[in-house]
């Protein structure tokens, strides 16, 4: 038995190692992207199928191999197609931690942050007293930052506004009579893009019961993109922030200011 494990580590090099390693982290993070949502019934469809496959072909069953062996052999097209969108969020959250790295450290470099403090409080105090008065008067709302427009996305969903921020034009756009209440307003820069725009809607299984398709709205945007959102509850007027599909809520204004600085 010694004679045996030891003939069996001795081909083990540090680069199997690492391989194994890299592996475990790229299934943890797959796991981590699609945990809570129906992706994870599909695979476990997905895994079944293929073992009802290989145990089929040991059996030399010919006509149920034949017939697995087709789906199988076009399964990595299916699997894209299926899984399109946890690709993209996967894709999207190693894209947006080295984006993020790169801008700390450039930041860092330059000492840019003092620079921009002052204004981009400025910029950001009007977001946050209308959020606060909207929670006030439980008027339902959802804010949109996104670092890119999208306008084939974006405008085609929407009514193109492009004008600069400010609390008088958020409170009209969610006012309750408004046409344009219906929807998420979609800033970028700092500038009110787009109002009563369609986002796709999150399918996560873990959501609470009481989230209605604004939260899952904020939420599923958060999720097939890099930008981050902010809901005003219609029913309670509670403030949330939803970020990679997560959200935190009951929010009071001086922390969603807080957390804006730090997004934004």
């Amino acid at each position: 038995m010694q004679g045996l494990d030891f003939n069996l580590l001795s081909g083990f090099r540090w680069f199997d190692f690492i391989d194994i390693l890299l592996v475990a982290i790229i299934i943890y993070y797959v796991y981590s992207l699609i945990k809570g949502t129906i992706a994870v019934n599909i695979l476990i469809g997905v895994g079944l199928f293929y073992g009802i496959y290989l145990v089929v072909k040991q059996l030399e069953m010919r006509l149920l191999t034949e017939i697995f062996g087709g789906f199988i052999s076009v399964g990595s097209i299916a699997l894209i197609v299926v899984f399109q969108q946890e690709i993209r969020r996967f894709l999207l959250h190693i894209g947006k931690n080295i984006s993020m790295r790169r801008k700390k450290f450039i930041w860092s470099f330059f000492g840019a942050r003092k620079a921009v403090e002052g204004d981009r409080s400025e910029l950001i105090k009007p977001i946050v007293d209308a959020c606060r008065s909207l929670a006030k008067s439980q008027t339902g709302a959802l804010l949109v930052f996104s670092r890119h427009f999208d306008e084939e996305y974006y405008q085609s969903s929407g009514e193109y506004i492009d004008a600069p921020i400010s609390k008088r034009l958020l409170e009209s756009i969610f006012f309750k009579n408004s046409p344009l209440h219906d929807g998420a307003v979609v800033i970028v820069d700092f500038r009110i893009m787009t109002a009563s725009s369609v986002l796709p809607l999150s399918d996560s299984e873990d959501l609470p019961p009481q989230f209605g398709l604004r939260h899952r709205a904020a939420i599923g945007v958060t999720e097939v993109s890099e930008a981050v959102s902010v809901i005003v509850s219609e029913e309670t007027g509670e403030i949330s922030f939803a970020k990679d599909g997560n959200v935190n809520m009951n929010l009071s204004a001086e922390e969603l200011e807080a957390i804006l600085k730090e997004e934004l």
